[in-house]
């Protein structure tokens, strides 16, 4: 038998035949999150100088917990630090994927991917005399906003110009609106790095076993932010059906299908054989399918850890059972 956070009895063999990726690591801890990427490093390179990713780790932790002068705690509940740590897990084994794939990274490539994946949506977070509504209001500029807060903070994590200028770079990968085959990549390996972390962050998002339930945080941070043309959440969550299509073809094209990086990782970690990002995406697609023909319903079939009613109650209007 072999042990599973979260699932004493589970077996790799009974992981299979779930396909649950949320059993292999208890994704509500963060620190249980970091130490299954430390091991990944590990795997990687067993002699991995590990403290500058403790660094930058802790460094986010503090930002989005409020620890940091200068800067609130976060207080947007979809760009909120479990997005983060979901991201850099994803991260960390796409990496593990790639060097398993024959893709070649030097430990200080991988700190300067792990880095920018930790703070691609630091941009989100207010500074302290910012007290007027959330975060979610910079969501347009929010991926400059985040390449300026890693040149801010350079010097904390020793970053030479360069690299400063490769995170901008790597960052920039994130947004849905920017042309990728436009970036000026200083070389191949920055430009690999900056697919994989544009990856880690939307299949991170989509294959949350709650992604259903978050987006109406997300909506109503796109709310906040005056974005998007939507009539309700209602109509935000029958137009990410076409999301589902547009991420779909921005995985195998835009990102260079850097997604399959995930099936080597899961083979050698965890002996499991298939791309358990995909398979949670795809069930996620399918439900939403299934309860967007019942409209009124909705309310109550998004009920996983009560994420639906949280988001009801914050709105006060929000997917009502009158409805």
């Amino acid at each position: 038998m072999t042990h599973i956070p979260g699932n004493k009895t589970s077996s790799k063999t009974e992981i299979f035949d779930k396909r649950q990726l949320s059993t292999l690591v208890d994704m509500n801890s963060a620190e249980a999150v970091h130490n299954e990427v430390i091991h990944i490093l590990g795997l990687i390179n067993p002699a991995f100088d590990l403290e500058p990713v403790h660094m930058v780790f802790q460094f986010t932790v503090n930002l989005y917990e409020g620890h940091m002068p200068g800067y609130r705690s976060c207080n947007t509940d979809y760009h909120n630090l479990r997005h983060i740590t979901d991201t850099y897990l994803a991260m960390a084994r796409l990496l593990h994927g790639a060097q398993l794939s024959g893709e070649s990274f030097s430990d200080r490539e991988i700190v300067l991917g792990l880095t920018g994946v930790l703070l691609h949506d630091a941009g989100m977070i207010q500074e302290s005399h910012d007290t007027e509504g959330t975060g979610a209001k910079y969501t347009p500029e929010h991926v400059l906003l985040s390449m300026d807060f890693v040149a801010k903070h350079s010097g904390i994590f020793h970053l030479s110009a360069q690299e400063i200028s490769d995170l901008r770079d790597m960052i920039m990968c994130t947004d849905l609106l920017a042309d990728i085959t436009a970036i000026n990549f200083s070389t191949g390996k920055i430009e690999l790095l900056g697919k994989i972390l544009a990856t880690a962050d939307l299949i991170a998002q989509m294959a949350d076993r709650t992604y259903l339930e978050k987006l109406l945080f997300l909506y109503q941070e796109f709310r906040e932010a005056d974005m998007g043309n939507f009539k309700n959440e209602i109509d935000f969550l029958n137009q990410t059906l076409e999301f589902f299509k547009i991420s779909a073809k921005r995985f195998e094209k835009t990102l260079d299908d850097t997604s399959h990086f995930m099936v080597p990782h899961f083979k050698s970690r965890w002996g499991i054989t298939e791309n358990l990002y995909t398979i949670s995406l795809e069930n996620q697609r399918e439900f939403l399918k299934k309860i967007l023909q019942e409209p009124k319903s909705i309310y109550q079939k998004l009920k996983r850890d009560n994420l639906a009613e949280a988001a009801r109650r914050k709105s006060g209007n929000i997917l009502r059972k009158e409805d």
